[in-house]
């Protein structure tokens, strides 16, 4: 804790000299386009939220949500790696053979700069790009990482899982990086309070008048299970189960993160000009403490639980119906060409492909009415050979899900519900608008349903790139680097 005092002592210093050089500038002006801010919580899941689970505290997402507009039929991927890469190219994974599961240390595997992705399109319209936290997109040639990829600036991590203090993951390896340095000054700091500081920074020191797109991708709140006690003494501790209750005590750090970074914000007059989307990466993971409830399943499976994503969309002059739920479909691809539209972008003035995934819903959000999306891929996954579609109502489910399988980790009062039992059949086909939860099967009493569907994915398979496994590089390992993971082994 001292050395976080320390670390906030000098950024405080900082605050004061960058305000002071701002100061002598005299008024700024806001910038013409929005400025839009990106925020991605990893592993939250749907419960795990305090408009959804009052155990949980999280008062500032609760207060941007209820300002602005909660997202109830929000999708993104089951992992990590899938959901980032459809979210910057707007393409399904499937078509980027990056569908099956998250890029692992060490691997020869990326997403492919043959596609050009949000921060690239941005800066074609004149937007600042910066990046904090969680690449998790590859980075075996320097080709791959975020300052190759049309970020100004990246502040962080490249794989997809270490220490929050120490930085350290799989082979010991030390993964933070500042730009394309190693920051050897992150260690022993924790990173939630680290990515909200330089968030902080960057948005006190911008030119004002250029719009900026800050992509803020926090590493809470992945496992490890690690949060400065007074999180959880201060929030949660009347919550019973040790689990949950740790879990509950990053989500509040990452809460005053949020916090921290909207106050500044509101202190340097961007509110006035921004939009913010908030959400999270994939369902939270049941069997470390994260809710899902009352929706089915976890991260990695295709149930709504591991599919369905948390989220929320904040803007004070963007927005004309704010402060309700939007249930229109959206999923991560469509986040690209929204955005961009919301940018001002026509699509033809950034050279947007015709043929990405993602649908512009920015005029439909924007005033609340119906989304123009009637049907989506939640994944084809050739290696565990399962897939699900969505069309209107109904979502088809080809192969096995995945496990866990239940309803986990009910709030407080509510009535635990069991994994069905027997085996698990091979055809599911549900009504979401009568059955969100996912509970009745009822593919037997609809066939010419599951059929149509059926033939509907078999086309969509036609478009599948076989998963990229890629191979385990000697040239990674981190004793050749310092210690640490470094680009430059493929």
């Amino acid at each position: 804790m001292a050395q976080n005092r320390v670390f906030f002592a000098f950024f405080l210093m900082s605050v004061i000299a960058v305000k002071m050089a701002i100061g002598c500038q005299g008024h700024r002006k806001n910038s013409e386009r929005p400025h839009i801010i990106l925020i991605l919580a990893d592993d939250l899941g749907w419960s795990d939220v305090g408009w959804r689970d009052s155990a949980m505290y999280t008062p500032t997402l609760d207060r941007l949500a209820q300002e602005g507009m909660i997202l109830n039929d929000s999708y993104m991927q089951p992992t990590c790696t899938p959901s980032r890469a459809a979210l910057l190219t707007g393409m399904y994974p499937f078509r980027l053979g990056l569908q099956h599961s998250v890029l692992n240390a060490g691997r020869d595997n990326y997403l492919s700069d043959q596609y050009t992705i949000l921060p690239q399109y941005l800066k074609r319209l004149g937007y600042a790009t910066h990046m904090i936290g969680k690449w998790h997109l590859g980075f075996c040639n320097w080709k791959y990482t975020p300052t190759r990829r049309g970020f100004d600036t990246f502040y962080g991590y490249y794989n997809g899982i270490e220490g929050y203090y120490n930085h350290t993951g799989h082979k010991d390896g030390y993964d933070f990086r500042d730009n394309e340095e190693v920051d050897w000054s992150a260690k022993g700091q924790y990173s939630t309070h680290l990515f909200a500081a330089r968030a902080q920074q960057i948005l006190m020191s911008h030119d004002f008048f250029q719009p900026l797109f800050l992509y803020l991708s926090f590493q809470a709140v992945h496992g490890p299970f690690e949060v400065p006690d007074s999180y959880i003494e201060t929030h949660c501790a009347h919550v019973r189960d040790a689990d949950r209750r740790m879990r509950c005590g990053m989500i509040a750090a990452l809460d005053e993160a949020v916090a921290n970074v909207t106050r500044t914000l509101e202190e340097e007059g961007y509110l006035d000009n921004a939009i913010i989307l908030f959400s999270s990466d994939n369902g939270g993971p049941t069997n470390k403490a994260s809710s899902n409830w009352p929706l089915r399943g976890s991260k990695t499976t295709l149930w709504e639980g591991g599919t369905r994503s948390v989220g929320f969309i904040h803007s004070r002059t963007h927005l004309r119906k704010a402060g309700r739920t939007y249930s229109g479909l959206v999923h991560a691809v469509d986040w690209l060409p929204t955005l961009l539209a919301a940018a001002g972008s026509n699509g033809s003035d950034v050279d947007l492909p015709r043929n990405i995934d993602g649908m512009n819903l920015w005029e439909q959000i924007k005033i609340g009415i119906r989304s123009p999306r009637l049907e989506f891929v939640y994944n084809i996954d050739d290696v565990k050979d399962n897939a699900a579609l969505r069309m209107g109502r109904f979502k088809l489910l080809s192969g096995n899900p995945g496990k866990p399988n239940d309803w986990a980790n009910p709030p407080s009062g509510a009535r635990p519900r069991a994994a069905p039992k027997g085996r698990v059949p091979d055809v599911h086909l549900f009504d979401l608008d009568v059955d969100p939860a996912e509970t009745r099967n009822i593919a037997d009493r609809r066939p010419k349903t599951v059929t149509n569907m059926l033939q509907k994915l078999e086309k969509y398979k036609q478009g599948v790139v076989p998963t990229r496994r890629g191979h385990v590089m000697k040239l990674s390992n981190p004793r050749l680097h310092n210690n640490t993971w470094s680009p430059g082994f493929c």
